[in-house]
């Protein structure tokens, strides 16, 4: 079974470069995401996520929302394993599958063949899994002769489609997405919705940063609402969702976050 666990989870970007006042000025006036403050040592830091205290359990579907800037990537990055917390604890239990950058890792010298194995070895696939995968992959993106051909060769749809067809071959327990996928042309954009679909029904928990309140009334049933790092709100997609997209403008009424050196 796969859960997720966060008790009084943040994350501080220390900014190494910033000792001086008007580069610390500058950085207050255009900071929107997190807060800015200072550690033990003096160091200007950016806290891009704050406490933040939930649990994700099997069979969840959990939508993350907030204006740019709010933690959403972060959050997702958090579970990816690419960040860890600066404190709290970060329990994830599962096997985390990616769908957040799908070309990350592809050659664009080598062959779209070569680089089934670069990026299923990214997705922590063997290579004898990947051949076993591979004409599945083959076929499902339409690459035809091209497959032996250099990336830097094809064009975007292309590129997208080879990049596609590798990364939905994984079955995680824990699937992470920004955003609901959309690739290709018209006709190969049925076969990605269907498999994409197939996938997201496949994982045990689902966790995708939106802005499509039909996106979250059609898969999710739960919502974390994240305003400057914090968890403004988290419960039932439906109560949170009503509180979200009924506002003119989503944390017009949040206190600001504080913004200064201490």
């Amino acid at each position: 079974m796969a859960h997720i666990e966060f008790r009084d989870v943040s994350i501080d970007f220390p900014i190494y470069n910033a000792s001086g006042r008007s580069l610390k000025k500058r950085l207050m006036q255009v900071a929107t995401g997190g807060q800015l403050g200072a550690d033990q040592q003096g160091r200007v830091v950016v806290r891009a996520l704050e406490n933040l205290n939930f649990s994700i359990n099997d069979g969840d579907r959990v939508a993350l929302i907030g204006h740019n800037g709010a933690g959403k990537s972060t959050l997702l990055r958090l579970l990816s394993g690419v960040y860890q917390p600066s404190s709290g604890i970060a329990s994830i239990n599962g096997q985390v599958g990616s769908l957040i950058d799908i070309s990350l890792g592809i050659d664009p010298e080598a062959s779209g063949r070569s680089n089934i194995f670069f990026r299923g070895a990214l997705l922590g696939m063997t290579k004898a899994q990947m051949k076993d995968q591979l004409d599945e992959i083959i076929e499902f993106s339409e690459l035809g002769d091209f497959i032996d051909m250099p990336v830097r060769t094809y064009s975007t749809g292309m590129h997208l489609r080879l990049a596609f067809a590798v990364s939905t071959v994984v079955r995680p327990n824990i699937l992470l997405m920004d955003e609901w996928l959309s690739v290709g042309d018209e006709g190969f954009k049925i076969k990605a919705e269907a498999r994409l679909t197939e996938l997201v029904q496949a994982t045990n928990i689902l966790v995708i940063a939106t802005h499509s309140h039909h996106m979250i009334k059609a898969t999710c049933n739960r919502v974390i609402w994240l305003e400057h790092g914090k968890i403004r709100m988290e419960g039932a997609a439906d109560e949170v969702c009503d509180q979200y997209f009924t506002s003119s403008i989503p944390g017009q009424n949040v206190a600001p976050a504080s913004v200064g050196l201490r």
